[in-house]
């Protein structure tokens, strides 16, 4: 991470951390390590890595032994201390950034879908003023057998075509 020294700024000298700053540092670097571990093998491989790094984690990924998984993070802890972890945090940022959009989105959608549900028309009116494309026939049906599977106690299969349909429209649309 950094050195064991810290620069003092009324004197000018370096003088060694002290042991609780160095060992806020390395559990830092630790939890560093366990995000890595925690993603998935898709996201691990976007990752630019030192094998040494790499090596340490996909081994963590395999141990099922929770004792052993300790000691193993420990250890990425300890390889992650000759890394610059700036350039780790940003993608694992960066990437935590990509899905919280993602989850917004879905939640747009969600509630679009049951304002449908719940409110009818009106909100349909307002979807063709978002999305004049949809295909206003298609949605009503959807809704309206919704409206039925819910009444009759049946899987909520119309309510799941209707969310599907509504995520292809706001994907087409970007």
């Amino acid at each position: 991470m950094s050195t064991e020294f810290e620069h003092d700024e009324e004197h000018g000298e370096e003088r060694p951390k002290s042991k609780s700053q160095l060992k806020r540092e390395m559990h830092a670097l630790q939890a560093l390590g366990e995000e890595l571990v925690r993603l998935s093998p898709e996201q691990f491989k976007k990752f630019a890595l030192p094998e040494t790094l790499r090596d340490a984690v996909e081994e963590a990924r395999r141990i099922n032994s929770r004792g052993a998984l300790k000691r193993q993070l420990q250890y990425v802890g300890r390889v992650m201390r000759d890394v610059d972890p700036a350039p780790i945090r940003e993608q694992l940022d960066a990437l935590h950034g990509q899905s919280r959009q993602a989850a917004a989105q879905l939640h747009r959608i969600e509630r679009w879908r049951d304002r449908l549900l719940e409110e009818g028309d009106h909100v349909l009116e307002e979807l063709v003023a978002v999305h004049p494309d949809v295909d206003r026939q298609y949605l009503r049906q959807l809704v309206r057998n919704a409206g039925k599977e819910k009444l009759a106690n049946k899987p909520p299969r119309s309510a799941r075509l209707l969310f599907r349909y509504l995520r292809e429209l706001m994907e087409e649309k970007g």
